[in-house]
């Protein structure tokens, strides 16, 4: 029996039709595929991934109205001999191919290919302008390693129509020696990586090669001072609260289900949370998963300034999903998940311990000691914590979603690694920070954009704006003391493209407009951004039109299961327009809909000499937290802390 005939015996679709695609479901792929002729021994698996179904027809199968709808897997082919390349849905239900288009590169190119960042390296190393560059600069190219990167689009003529990967040398001392620290810079190389062509080199200036390590692993680089920390052991003697059914988690309130993609890594699917009040399962968001991302230099050389990378929709960031490993990465009571993706020849590839999930202190959940009654009363938070930790090049991102007692979820997104290299030019820059002798950091920022599908109380939601407001002097405020609550209903997508503003304190609360709190207001969630900045790339900048997400803080759409990444399905190499600003120019209504939130958060790293040669972690992110959503304090109902766990040493 094939792959294709055993899947369809043994899989029942309806009772999983938002789980991550199966090994098995992933080899029908390849054979359906390879079956049609689609694959042959050039063709490559750029990306495999479930096409998930509209959202109206999964609620309505778990409701028991409407039959499963089909499972779809979406694949992203490339012919590396000719640089053809397609987007095919396979239908999983059938055993056969659903749709087939021809992509022809005017809208941007499929994501890049490991395979393709290693060839990188053998094009350039029998190129002699390459190496008659290095030579210039006292390099053997023996010695280098070649940084390929995302070319971006820059309109520049010879590039049209051309598959490019542009690249930087890193001199690279011993096996062990880590490159970052000695960049060969002034020096860029265009690459044509389905003909194997040096398109263009740009060698710019001279500047020494920097020369002193940054191997952050040697023992002589250790500073004293640490002998003297005691090991922290995290125990939970009767066992985790949470407990895991497939890919369905349950943990006191809380009800979820997770999934993984080579694209956006881990998604959180369908969480609700148990209402002891009204005694059931109240939906609050339908989809959450980081979508796109993007990393803008600021350093406007002739050879850097092109810099800026999609980590997410250039690299598909997911499949670089880190291994974890207990007491190193995660403490405590731990329950790992694995993550099944295709390799680039379509067969499925297991990512141990993938997802960490385990749940952690948090201190006080709410405390009082009364000043009439003589009660002192105090509860311990704590919060459920789902994350994973992807390396993309040097930089190393962990994204870790919590989930509290209290009904508040929060994301932050955890960055450290290695900050990209420069040399430092003599004569100063503006656009970068000198950490070790003739070694820069330039300037940039990392800028995420998480895709929130909401189902607040149900899918009939609306966005209010909500700020202070202050009043003035006059007969209701003599005193000047009073301050109020503005409050804006967004009506539109028009309306729906936000900045965050610190001074007002501005907040966006998705409410529900079917569903009302016992003093008759909406229930709702809002959304607390952090202040930040936003692109900081001039208007006019291709990375702008490119990553035009970034540019606020807020887009809010109208659901549209096609509408699924903000920067565009295809954004390597494309020139700018798709995604958010594609999806919101029919203006579709936004009050009382199915709505989508796409936050934009991040940081602008001006780096320190404390973050070479390897970064402490960055922390970023942002918060829902139900507002009205409850009739009154959920967490009345958590226990005391036990004696054992909660007493005082007796007095000597």
């Amino acid at each position: 029996m094939s792959t294709v005939e055993s899947l369809a015996a043994s899989t029942d679709s309806g009772l999983r039709v938002l789980e991550s695609l199966s090994a098995d479901e992933i080899g029908a792929v390849r054979e359906i595929l390879t079956a049609a002729g689609k694959v042959g021994p050039t063709g490559r698996f750029v990306y495999v991934g479930l096409n998930e179904p509209d959202k109206a027809e999964v609620l309505a199968h778990q409701l028991g109205t409407a039959p499963a709808p089909e499972r779809l897997a979406r694949a992203l082919l490339l012919d590396i001999a000719t640089g053809a390349s397609r987007d095919v849905l396979v239908s999983l239900t059938r055993g056969e191919i659903h749709s087939d288009t021809a992509i022809d590169g005017a809208r941007g190119q499929v994501p890049i290919l490991e395979e393709e960042f290693a060839e990188v390296g053998v094009v350039l190393a029998g190129n002699d302008r390459w190496c008659a560059a290095l030579r210039a600069r006292g390099v053997d190219s023996a010695m280098t390693v070649c940084v390929p990167l995302s070319a971006g689009h820059y309109d520049i003529p010879n590039e049209q129509g051309r598959r490019i990967i542009r690249v930087f040398a890193f001199r690279q001392d011993h096996p062990e020696d880590h490159p970052w620290a000695h960049p060969v810079d002034g020096l860029c190389a265009y690459v044509d990586i389905i003909t194997r062509e040096l398109v263009d080199l740009i060698d710019d200036r001279i500047l020494p090669v920097p020369e002193e390590h940054g191997n952050f692993q040697d023992p002589e680089l250790a500073l004293p001072g640490y002998e003297g920390l005691k090991p922290i052991e995290i125990t939970q003697p009767q066992g985790p609260s949470f407990t895991v059914d497939g890919d369905s988690i349950e943990w006191a309130n809380w009800r979820l289900r997770i999934g993984f993609d080579a694209r956006e890594g881990l998604i959180l699917r369908q969480l609700s949370f148990r209402d002891g009040d009204r005694d059931r399962d109240r939906p609050v968001l339908y989809r959450a998963s980081i979508a796109e991302m993007v990393v803008p230099y600021a350093d406007p050389s002739p050879n850097r300034f092109w810099q800026n990378y999609f980590d997410t929709g250039e690299y598909l960031f997911g499949r670089f999903t880190n291994s974890l490993r207990l007491g190193c990465d995660c403490l405590g009571e731990i329950h790992y998940f694995d993550a099944t993706l295709a390799d680039e020849l379509g067969m499925p590839r297991t990512i141990e311990n993938a997802i960490c999930l385990h749940e952690e202190d948090y201190g006080t959940l709410w405390k009082h000691t009364d000043l009439f009654t003589g009660v002192s009363e105090v509860r311990r938070q704590r919060r459920l914590v789902i994350s994973f930790f992807t390396t993309v090049g040097n930089y190393d991102y962990g994204f870790y979603w919590y989930l509290y007692l209290d009904g508040t979820i929060e994301c932050e997104a955890k960055l450290t690694g290695i900050a990209f290299s420069a040399a430092y030019p003599p004569e100063g820059s503006p656009y970068q920070s000198e950490v070790a002798p003739g070694l820069g950091l330039p300037y940039h920022q990392h800028l995420f954009s998480v895709r929130l599908d909401m189902t607040v109380d149900g899918t009939a939601n609306a966005v209010d704006e909500v700020e202070v407001s202050r009043v003035p002097v006059g007969p209701d405020n003599p005193y000047g003391n009073a301050f109020t609550a503005k409050t804006t209903r967004l009506a539109s997508e028009s309306e729906g493209v936000r900045d965050a503003d610190a001074a007002s304190g501005r907040v966006w609360h998705v409410v529900s407009t079917e569903q009302t709190n016992r003093m008759g207001k909406p229930t709702g969630y809002v959304l607390h951004p952090q202040q930040t900045p936003t692109l900081l790339a001039d208007p006019s900048s291709s990375i702008a039109a490119r990553a035009a997400f970034t540019t606020r803080q807020l887009w809010v759409s109208r659901y549209s299961p096609e509408e699924r990444y903000p920067a565009g399905d295809l954004v390597n190499q494309n020139a700018g327009g798709d995604g958010l600003p594609a999806y919101m120019a029919a203006d579709r209504g936004i009050d009382g809909e199915d709505i989508v939130l796409w936050h934009t958060f991040g940081l602008t790293h001006f780096p320190r000499l404390e973050d070479w040669p390897v970064m402490p972690v960055d922390y970023v992110g942002f918060t829902l937290k139900p507002y009205g959503f409850f009739d009154r304090n959920p967490v009345l109902g958590v226990p005391a802390s036990t004696q054992s766990h909660c007493c005082h040493p007796e007095p000597r």
